[in-house]
């Protein structure tokens, strides 16, 4: 199924210029194109259109993935720990099994999702924070680079972002749309 998506403002990275009222052709997990909204709708009538508020973007990478996943533990609601990551002496007064651990990760991953993050920089130790990592789809990377990730060109995985700021209202990887706020 072909889907558009589309924007006020489309930054497509890898150094082209931004284009207002851009839009990208998901085609599976890959984009087929990136373009004008008006040309992507003429040349593709019957592909589902998703129009969003504010910016296209590439993903975010955040370089803090042991930091949020494997040093902080992100309370499930039905517990009465509060809603807020918790580390040092509070996290080390928990008994952190295997399980915990990965069901924290499930709820870091989708405060990470919440913000446009796409991958985090690693290296990740825990087997079952790994596991919740990847079957986010979130990807691991080795170092931290300042360039997006991919670049929106056709032929490229459909991972992208969209803020309406100061929110990310939506999070797209590999063409899984696994974030929407609105």
């Amino acid at each position: 199924m072909l889907t558009i998506h589309a924007a006020d403002l489309l930054i497509p990275g890898g150094g082209r210029p931004p284009l207002p009222g851009g839009a990208v052709l998901v085609e599976g997990r890959q984009l087929a194109a990136v373009e004008a909204y008006d040309d992507l709708v003429a040349a593709h009538p019957s592909a589902r259109v998703r129009r969003w508020p504010g910016v296209l973007a590439p993903g975010l990478l955040n370089p803090h993935g042991p930091e949020l996943l494997e040093q902080a533990y992100h309370p499930d609601p039905r517990e009465d720990l509060g809603s807020e990551p918790l580390t040092g002496e509070a996290l080390a007064s928990l008994d952190m099994t295997d399980t915990r651990w990965g069901a924290s990760a499930r709820r870091g991953v989708q405060r990470l999702l919440a913000q446009g993050t796409v991958a985090v920089v690693g290296p990740l130790r825990r087997p079952a924070v790994i596991d919740a990592v990847h079957r986010s789809g979130l990807t691991i990377e080795h170092s931290f680079t300042e360039e997006p990730l991919i670049p929106l060109l056709p032929g490229a995985e459909a991972t992208f972002v969209v803020f309406d700021a100061p929110e990310c209202v939506a999070t797209v990887i590999r063409g899984r749309l696994l974030h929407r706020r609105r």
